[in-house]
C-alpha cells in the first residue's frame, strides 16, 4: 500500500528500482544462472516473450510443445498449447510447431532429430513441468532432467512454463527443483504478487541475452530498438513489483513451499480415504503441494460433484472445457480446519451424487 502513495505506474523510458530489484530478487531465489528478467502482465503474454527470446537466442525457427499443452491463448501461446479444442477454430496458426507426447522424452528427441535431419532448426521446447489444464498430469521422475539432455545436446532452448506451478504451488518453490533442473527460459505468474495487481514474465540465462543481443552492452551487439521482445505498457509496473517483492518475502518468511507441501498431503490423504469410501464416483486423485486433481468417471458426475460442492460454499476449479477432471487450488495459506471442512463437504457431495447416479 506504501507504493500507492508513491507513484502506481511509470513510463517505460525510463528504469524503475523497483523492476531492478525484483529482478535481483528472481535471479537469487530462481534455479540454476537464471537472471535476465522481463516482466509482462498476463501469462500468454509471458510465453510469446519466451518463445520470442529463444527464436533470437538460437537462430531456430521451430518449436517443441506436448500434446495436453495450456500455455495461453494469444495467438503464439495458443499455437504451442495442446488441446485441439482451443485450437480448431483458429487454424492456421504459427505453422513451425510439433507436439510430441507429454512425459516422452524419447519423442521430443525424435521430433528434434528428424527436423535436424531436413535442414531445420528447432529454436525452444516448451512444457509445462506439470500440465495444469491437461488435468494436473505428473510426467515420470527423470523427465526434465532428459529433456535438459536433449536440448543441450542439440543448442535448443529448454523454456519451463511455470506459470501455474511455480512459485511454492506444487511443494517446491519451482517445480523444477523438484528434478534439480535450470531451464534456459521460465515463465512465472499466476501467484506472484499474491492476488493483488497482475504481473508475470520471464526469467532467462545469460547466454540467451548474449546471444540474441536483447538490449544493450550483450557482446558489443546493441538492437536500434531495446524494446524487441516487446513493449507491454504496463509491464513490470511500480505498484506490481511492489506487491511482488512482498510476496517473494512473506513465501520465504514462511516457507510456503513447505507448506505446500504438508497440506497438500493432508488432502490427498483425504482423498484417498474418499476414493476408498466412493471409488465409483471419485475414481482416482492426484497431485503435487496444492495443485490437486480430482477424477470422476463422466464429465457430468464431476458436474454434479461441483454443483453440489458449490451448494455448500466450496467451489473447485474444472479444466475449462472438462469436467471431468476437477481441480483443488486453494491458497497455500489456506488453514487445516478449513481443509477439513472441504473434506466433510465433499464426502457429503460424493454421497449425495453416488445416491442419484447408483453408484453407492
Amino acid at each position: 500500500m506504501a507504493q500507492l502513495d508513491r507513484y502506481s505506474l511509470h513510463s517505460q523510458e525510463l528504469v524503475d528500482p523497483l523492476r531492478g530489484y525484483l529482478a535481483h530478487l528472481l535471479g537469487l531465489i530462481t534455479p540454476g544462472d537464471l537472471q535476465y528478467c522481463f516482466f509482462t502482465n498476463g501469462g500468454a503474454e509471458a510465453v510469446e516473450m519466451a518463445l520470442k527470446l529463444a527464436r533470437l537466442a538460437t537462430g531456430g525457427r521451430w518449436y517443441i510443445s506436448t500434446v495436453g499443452a495450456f500455455h495461453g491463448k494469444s495467438m503464439g501461446a495458443i499455437s504451442m498449447g495442446g488441446k485441439g479444442a482451443y485450437r480448431e477454430d483458429y487454424i492456421p496458426m504459427v505453422q513451425q510447431v510439433q507436439h510430441v507426447k507429454f512425459g516422452d522424452a524419447d519423442a521430443a528427441r525424435v521430433a528434434i532429430e528428424n527436423l535436424e535431419a531436413v535442414g531445420e532448426k528447432v529454436a525452444g521446447l516448451i512444457v509445462e513441468p506439470i500440465q495444469g489444464e491437461a488435468g494436473v498430469m505428473i510426467p515420470p521422475d527423470g523427465y526434465l532432467k532428459a529433456l535438459r539432455e536433449i536440448c543441450d545436446e542439440h543448442g535448443v532452448a529448454l523454456i519451463f512454463d511455470e506459470i501455474q506451478v511455480g512459485l511454492g504451488r506444487t511443494g517446491t518453490m519451482w517445480r523444477c527443483d523438484h528434478e534439480g533442473v535450470c531451464p534456459d527460459i521460465m515463465t512465472y505468474g499466476k501467484a506472484s504478487s499474491g492476488g493483488l495487481v497482475p504481473i508475470t514474465g520471464i526469467i532467462a540465462r545469460p547466454w540467451t541475452y548474449e546471444k540474441s543481443g536483447v538490449g544493450t552492452g550483450c557482446e558489443g551487439k546493441m538492437f536500434e530498438n531495446p524494446w524487441i521482445l516487446g513493449s507491454p505498457t504496463f509491464g513490470g509496473n511500480p505498484l506490481a513489483c511492489a506487491a511482488f517483492i512482498s510476496t517473494i518475502r512473506y513465501m520465504l518468511e514462511n516457507d510456503l513451499p513447505a507448506l505446500s507441501a504438508a497440506k497438500g498431503k493432508k488432502y490427498l490423504d483425504g482423498l484417498q480415504k474418499l476414493h476408498d469410501k466412493y471409488p465409483k464416483v471419485l475414481t482416482t486423485s492426484r497431485g503435487a503441494g496444492m495443485l490437486i486433481c480430482m477424477e470422476f468417471p463422466t464429465d457430468e458426475i464431476g458436474h454434479e460433484v461441483t454443483k453440489a460442492l458449490f451448494a455448500r460454499k466450496v467451489m473447485t476449479a474444472g479444466t475449462l472445457v472438462n469436467a471431468q477432471t476437477v481441480r483443488i487450488e486453494p491458497p497455500l495459506v489456506q488453514a487445516d480446519e478449513t481443509i477439513d471442512k472441504v473434506l466433510v463437504a465433499l464426502d457429503e457431495a460424493l454421497a449425495e451424487v453416488g445416491k442419484a447416479y447408483n453408484l453407492l
